[in-house]
C-alpha cells in the first residue's frame, strides 16, 4: 500500500453507499426521537420542552425529537467540534475518529471526552457508551458492513444524523455549513447559540472576502493524497466553494463529484499556481507530500511545483463544519498574501 493512499478514498465511495442505506431507512420509535413513519410514541409523558417536537429530514431519514438528546456519540473529529463550538460539551459521552489538531479554543473540552476508537468505534462500543444519539461526519461512520447502518442503530433504540455533505445530492457550499449548525441547534433546543455562532463564521468569511475583492482568481489543484494518480476535490466539494470565496478556482471544479482521482497528465494541464495540501491523519505527512510532488519530473514546470507554492489546510477546515469559515482565511492568505499585510 502506498504511504500516500489513505482511507479518505473512501469518502466519495461511501458518500453514495450511505446515501441509499439512509434512504430505505426507517427509524423506530425509541430513544429520544422518532419516526414520522414509525406511530405513536407511548412513552412520552414529560413536559415538553420549549421549541419541541422538533423534526428533521437528514438524507431522507425523518426524526421527530421531543426533546433534545442528552447522550451523544460523535464520529469523526467535525460534528465534535461542531458540537463543542455550541456549547454542548455536557451532551456528549464519547468521540472518535480524530484527524487532525482541534481548535485551541476547543482543545479542553475535545480532550477531557471519552475517546472510543482511533477510527470508526463498533457498533457494540456505541451501545456500550449508553448513546441514544449518533453524529456521523462522514458516510462510513454509517457503514452498513461493518455494523452500523442507520437502520441498525434505530432499531436499538438510537437516534443517527450524518453530515449533509455525505447525503448525496448536489455541489456543497458555505450555506450547507450554516445550515448544518442551525439544524444541529434546534435538535439540542440551542437555536440562538446557533444563530450566533452563524453569525461569527459570516463575519469572518465576510471580512476575508472583502480583502480579495477584485484580485485575479488564482488556479488551485487540491491535494489529497496519491501517487500513481492524484486524489483531488472536485467540483461539488465544499473546498471548491472555499477556493472561490478565497479569490481562487478550483482547477478540477468540473469533477462531478466530491472527491475523485485525475492523472498527473490532467494537473500538468490545467497549470494550477497554488497547491492546496490536505493534512490529516493517515496519509503520510505534509512534508512527505511536499516532498513527493516536488520530486517528481513530470511536475516540475507546473507553476505551483515550479514557485513552491503550498497552502496547508487540515482536513476537517475542509469540511461542512465550524472550520471552514477559518479555511477561507487560511486560503486567501496563500493566494493573495499581498492583501494581508
Amino acid at each position: 500500500m502506498s504511504p500516500l493512499f489513505t482511507p479518505a478514498r473512501t469518502r466519495g465511495f461511501l458518500r453514495v453507499t450511505v446515501t441509499a442505506v439512509a434512504l430505505s431507512s426507517v427509524l423506530l420509535a425509541t430513544g429520544c426521537g422518532s419516526s414520522d413513519e414509525g406511530g405513536g410514541d407511548a412513552k412520552a409523558t414529560a413536559a415538553v420542552p420549549a421549541g419541541f417536537p422538533v423534526t428533521v429530514d437528514n438524507c431522507g431519514v425523518k426524526t421527530t425529537y421531543d426533546r433534545p438528546p442528552s447522550r451523544v456519540v460523535t464520529i469523526h473529529q467535525h460534528p465534535a467540534e461542531l458540537m463543542l463550538a455550541l456549547g454542548l460539551k455536557d451532551r456528549m459521552v464519547g468521540t472518535a475518529f480524530p484527524d487532525s489538531a482541534v481548535l485551541p479554543e476547543l482543545k479542553k473540552d475535545y480532550e477531557a471526552l471519552p475517546e472510543l476508537a482511533e477510527r470508526e468505534p463498533s457498533f457494540e462500543k456505541i451501545l456500550d457508551a449508553g448513546s441514544e444519539f449518533v453524529y456521523g461526519g462522514y458516510g462510513s461512520a454509517f457503514a452498513e458492513n461493518e455494523g452500523r447502518s442507520r437502520k441498525a442503530f434505530a432499531d436499538a433504540g438510537i437516534d443517527t444524523y450524518l453530515n449533509r455533505e455525505y447525503c448525496g445530492e448536489q455541489r456543497v457550499t458555505m450555506k450547507d455549513t450554516y445550515d448544518e449548525i442551525r439544524t444541529i441547534g434546534r435538535i439540542f433546543g440551542v437555536p440562538d447559540r446557533a444563530d450566533e455562532l452563524v453569525a461569527d463564521l459570516q463575519a469572518r468569511v465576510g471580512k476575508t472576502t472583502t480583502a480579495v475583492k477584485g484580485e485575479p482568481q488564482v488556479p488551485v489543484f487540491v491535494y489529497d493524497s496519491g501517487d500513481k494518480n492524484a486524489f483531488t476535490a472536485g467540483g461539488k466539494s465544499l473546498g471548491t466553494e472555499l477556493i472561490r470565496l478565497a479569490g481562487g478556482k478550483n482547477v478540477f471544479a468540473d469533477l462531478d463529484d466530491v472527491f475523485g482521482d485525475v492523472s498527473w497528465e490532467q494537473v500538468v494541464e490545467r497549470k494550477p499556481e497554488v497547491i492546496a495540501v490536505y493534512d490529516y491523519d493517515g496519509a503520510g505527512s505534509v512534508e512527505e507530500k511536499k516532498k513527493f510532488l516536488l520530486s517528481q519530473p513530470a511536475l516540475a514546470d507546473v507553476p505551483a511545483v515550479r514557485n513552491k507554492r503550498f497552502v496547508v489546510l487540515p482536513l476537517t477546515a475542509t469540511l461542512v463544519g465550524i472550520r471552514s469559515a477559518y479555511a477561507v482565511e487560511d486560503l486567501a492568505r496563500g493566494l493573495h498574501p499581498e492583501g494581508f499585510r
